[in-house]
């Protein structure tokens, strides 16, 4: 059974990368392996050449990472950071500029959006059958103080170490704003429409932005977008928002994770109200030691609520 299942997103590349590539060769099961950053792209990319039986590789940009990019060349960094967090209307609050200070130079130079257009598209171009992923929409993120952390990322920015002090997580009060996610994803969406390439979509806090997002996707590009498909992974909407969207859009899917939806009894509800030929299974997890396994519980849960077989589901 476990040679047909697809743990559909997963991070292998965020742990020690010599085990990860190792573990791969001998997976039990197959994974969609996702990048998040520039830094990471490649990382991906050698994961799937060690172990290609077993690794479907994923291009793209995390909103966790949107404020590092710039829609046009930026005049200067700070002239790009102070666009997104302290606009002039309205004035900005003393706490807040004190803030925008003190975060500013942990901050990386940002990157313009064509030259992270041109990276997806050579990564996506080397190998025909990756996807697009980590891409979405995220408004609980809040930017950390902290400079980019290198790979590998299970411990970073975002998650310090067991025993850390928390200092590398203190984090600001800016949030990257909603339009200029919205840009930089729809610019990453279209490309996987243009080339035919499906879609591991992140959405946290953002239910009704991302029901606009997906008709526009399809208003916009049509047959080209309903060609692919469009995974929301480690689904986090409500049933009813769920069912809006896949009743309008046969072409989204979600999947589930025992690392993030396991933790709400409400992931239940979704399982029961999604259309059954589209609902799938992941770990989100950063060891591929635990992917099989992660997956695996997950699958067990899915048709338990479905009354399913497991080798049915």
């Amino acid at each position: 059974v476990l040679a047909h299942v697809v743990d559909v997103h997963c991070h292998p590349t965020d742990s020690d990368l010599a085990m990860t590539r190792e573990a791969a060769r001998t997976l039990p099961i197959r994974i969609c392996a996702m990048a998040t950053r520039g830094s990471d792209q490649d990382l991906v990319a050698d994961l799937a050449r060690a172990a290609p039986d077993k690794v479907v590789p994923c291009f793209g940009y995390h909103p966790w990472f949107y404020h590092w990019i710039s829609l046009t060349p930026a005049p200067s960094k700070e002239a790009h950071y102070r666009t997104l967090f302290l606009p002039d209307s309205p004035p900005p609050k003393p706490e807040q500029v004190s803030a925008f200070e003190r975060l500013l130079p942990y901050l990386p130079d940002p990157i313009p959006l064509s030259d992270v257009l041109a990276d997806v598209r050579a990564h996506l171009a080397a190998f025909p059958h990756a996807m697009l992923g980590e891409v979405g929409l995220d408004r609980a993120c809040r930017i950390p103080y902290a400079h980019p952390a290198p790979p590998p990322y299970s411990y970073s920015e975002y998650a310090p170490p067991p025993g850390d002090d928390g200092a590398r997580r203190e984090l600001s009060p800016f949030a990257t704003p909603l339009a200029h996610q919205l840009a930089v994803l729809e610019a990453q969406l279209a490309l996987a429409a243009e080339l035919g390439r499906n879609v591991s979509l992140h959405s946290v806090q953002c239910q009704q932005a991302t029901v606009g997002l997906l008709d526009r996707m399809k208003a916009r590009s049509g047959a080209r977008w309903l060609a692919i498909s469009v995974d929301l992974h480690s689904c986090g909407l409500s049933a009813q928002t769920l069912q809006q969207i896949t009743a309008r859009h046969p072409n989204v899917f979600l999947s589930l994770s025992t690392a993030i939806n396991a933790r709400s009894p409400a992931h239940t509800a979704l399982i029961a109200a999604a259309p059954p030929d589209r609902l799938l299974v992941e770990s989100d997890f950063h060891d591929v030691r635990r992917a099989a396994p992660y997956t695996w519980h997950m699958l067990r849960a899915v048709a338990a609520v479905r009354g399913w077989r497991v080798e049915d589901a």
